[in-house]
């Protein structure tokens, strides 16, 4: 099935299964959640399908800033967040991290004439049309990289994320990763001063920009490029082959994750391999080290169980990819670490 069609399956089909974390839950939990955009399809898909089974997620998608102050203030029983904290930033906000989920990161542009995965682009070039200097899309250099393909003489119009963004800091790094210039001039964060452009806010808001506007230019979770409908682009990756965004060049990417750094923090940006896509991350989740509420932790802690356990089929059928097993089993150990009033919040069913 096309990997558009199959989305909108997944969003229109209900799914629900009756075990939450291998066994029933005596009584509904409420669990509220705020951080990233990046996720947010997969999140909302899996609290739709746990909700039978007695726990109800109300997921906030406000950005990953927003996300990380939510839950260092304690405002919500988990943050998220597509930028890592550093051990030192967890240690101080007495937080526990954990990945939830992979996805990519993609180009998008509204150009006439142009068809999904036509264009071709390096990162460096990418780069430049970010910063500014390349303002038409006929210019001679995408020319060369684009035989064959009538690029319009428009004005190049970027799009990019205005909110404290985690997709923000994905692309970002790898702009620095393959940009000496973008490194320099603006870095890798979840916030830049962007050279160039116009901001919007969520990965929602870039999609509806960049679908709005002749001859934008935006990146966002790859979710949103498929559910509006838009014009992704192939990528030149670091073994110099151009990957569409597919799940086999998200996968092949993602197979190079090392789990074992500080905080799972995880960096799948410009990995080695021939079919790699580029831009490929880690999600995080955010939980109190030490919670004053243990029914709430231990709640929120059972749904990403029964995600892991019951939602790989769907974050598929969404494009992200699940953890492996023994990276789940990785992340029920880091579980066991937190406790409240001196006794764990953590118990496998």
């Amino acid at each position: 099935m096309h990997r558009r069609s199959l989305l909108l399956s997944t969003l229109a089909t209900g799914g629900a299964l009756s075990i939450l974390g291998g066994r029933a839950f005596a009584q509904a939990a409420s669990i509220t959640g705020a951080g990233a955009s990046f996720p947010n399809p997969v999140y909302q898909r899996w609290g739709e399908m746990a909700r039978t089974s007695g726990i109800q997620l109300n997921y906030q998608s406000v950005g990953s800033g927003a996300g990380v102050n939510q839950i260092k203030n304690r405002t919500v029983d988990f943050g998220a967040s597509d930028a890592p904290l550093t051990p030192e930033q967890l240690t101080e906000a007495k937080l526990v991290q954990f990945p939830a989920v992979m996805g990519s990161v993609v180009p998008i542009v509204n150009l006439p004439g142009v068809e999904v995965d036509q264009l071709r682009l390096t990162g460096e070039i990418l780069a430049d049309l970010y910063l500014g200097k390349i303002t038409k899309w006929n210019d001679p250099r995408l020319a060369e990289l684009n035989p064959g393909v009538t690029l319009p003489n428009v004005a190049v119009a970027p799009v990019y994320r205005a909110d404290a963004s985690g997709t923000s800091f994905v692309f970002t790094s790898y702009l620095s990763a393959v940009s000496a210039e973008w490194k320099s001039k603006a870095g890798a964060a979840t916030s830049v001063r962007w050279p160039t452009g116009n901001g919007a806010r969520g990965n929602e808001g870039v999609a509806g920009g960049v679908r709005n506007t002749r001859g934008a230019l935006g990146y966002v979770e790859n979710a949103y490029a498929t559910q509006n409908k838009l014009t992704t682009v192939q990528l030149r990756n670091k073994a110099g082959q151009y990957v569409k965004p597919t799940m086999e060049s998200f996968i092949a990417a993602a197979a190079n994750a090392d789990w074992s750094v500080p905080g799972m923090a995880a960096s799948i940006i410009d990995q080695q391999g021939a079919t790699s896509w580029p831009i490929v991350s880690p999600t995080f989740i955010l939980v109190p080290a030490d919670p004053a509420d243990a029914a709430k932790a231990a709640g929120v802690l059972r749904f990403f169980d029964w995600a892991f356990k019951n939602g790989a089929d769907a974050a598929r059928q969404l494009e992200y990819i699940p953890l492996p097993g023994p990276v789940q089993d990785q992340v029920r150990r880091v579980w066991a670490q937190i406790q409240s009033g001196g006794r764990p919040v953590w118990t496998p069913a």
